[in-house]
């Protein structure tokens, strides 16, 4: 008897476990379905006037992670190359000493790019909120939304979600290791699976504030 319940447990465990794995993977599949004919490369990606540029962190003493570096010195690229105009350095500083918005200008003004082509945005400490507050604060209908390959998918969900007509560029700069890629991926499946929730269901309001437009109404 006790036999009988030991693998009566067992094959609940297992079946809770197969119909969770489909629940946060189904979200992933279906954004990276969604995403992968909208993702480019330099030659090919559409010229649109405004980058999205998402924040990964900073360093103690202020300065981009090697994550966030990747992801400037990629919108730098597509500026560089007449892609894009302006750009939209979205990130958290929620705490004064911690500044992701101000580490990514002063970065990309490191590698050439003018001060008044930059637009902070201090309150995108998600990926929601920078998509929610890119449409709706900073009046952006188009962009070309510059991360990494395994965080594209979904921010190109949200943003279309937010009705701004997006497209993806890949800053996969350097060569991250295999461990953290698996890490980044995994990480993906409840993240996206959240996004799903806040979307269609819990539509939370992130920080906002007055609008600023960043391109003047044509």
């Amino acid at each position: 008897m006790q036999k009988k319940q030991s693998l009566s447990i067992l094959r609940g465990c297992a079946t809770f476990g197969f119909v969770s794995l489909i629940i946060f993977s189904l979200p992933r599949l279906i954004t990276l379905l969604m995403a992968a004919p909208k993702t480019y490369d330099l030659q090919s990606i559409p010229t649109k006037k405004i980058g999205i540029v998402f924040g990964a962190g900073i360093t103690k003493d202020g300065r981009p992670t090697a994550v966030l570096k990747d992801r400037v010195m990629a919108a730098v690229d597509l500026y560089k190359a007449g892609k894009i105009q302006y750009f939209l350095m979205s990130g958290d500083n929620r705490f004064l000493d911690y500044n992701e918005p101000l580490a990514m200008k002063q970065y990309a003004m490191e590698l050439g790019v003018p001060e008044e082509n930059i637009i902070m945005d201090f309150a995108g400490r998600r990926t929601y909120d920078t998509c929610y507050r890119a449409k709706y604060i900073f009046g952006v209908d188009e962009a070309i939304l510059i991360t990494q390959q395994f965080h594209l998918p979904r921010a190109m969900f949200l943003a279309e979600s937010f009705g701004i007509h997006a497209v993806g560029y890949a800053s996969d700069i350097r060569t991250y290791r295999k461990s953290t890629m698996l890490y980044w991926n995994i990480r993906e499946m409840p993240a996206v699976f959240t996004a799903f929730v806040d979307v269609y269901l819990r539509k939370p309001l992130p920080i906002l504030g007055e609008y600023e437009p960043i391109l003047p109404k044509e």
